[in-house]
């Protein structure tokens, strides 16, 4: 039997959507609000029938684009792979895409920032938004 997968965090998602909460939307929801890494739609589709085993690819897949059209999740498409997802509301930061293996690390650094800034100011502008995407393989 499948755990029980209410989340708070995840009916808060979907209310701010004004979506209709259902079973397969909050096991969904739960999946992106839990998540630590930027799950294409497949793995939030894999991960929330581990909550609930009757979502449909559908139903998983039209959340996410209401989700995201709400503003709720931020979509990622590094190097041409498949769409990411994130919850919006979380902290800036940057990315590192491993090229070999795909892994995404979020980075935040103080210098790049001010030095982005300091760029923009040049040049008389004001940064209101970047992303920084740094495709690396390990080194050695």
């Amino acid at each position: 039997m499948a755990e029980h997968f209410y989340s708070s965090e995840g009916d808060a998602l979907l209310r701010a959507a004004d979506l209709r909460i259902t079973r397969p939307r909050q096991a969904i929801a739960r999946v992106l609000s839990e998540a630590r890494d930027h799950p294409d739609a497949d793995q939030v589709l894999r991960r929330a029938r581990r909550h609930d085993p009757s979502i449909s690819q559908a139903t998983a897949y039209r959340t996410l684009s209401v989700l995201t059209e709400s503003g709720i999740l931020r979509t990622h498409t590094f190097d041409g792979s498949a769409t990411r997802y994130e919850l919006a509301e979380r902290p800036h930061h940057d990315h590192l895409i491993d090229v070999e293996t795909g892994e995404v690390r979020e980075f935040v650094s103080r210098e790049i920032e001010a030095l982005q800034a300091r760029i923009a100011a040049e040049h008389g502008y004001e940064i209101v938004a970047h992303r920084l995407e740094l495709y690396c393989r390990k080194a050695g």
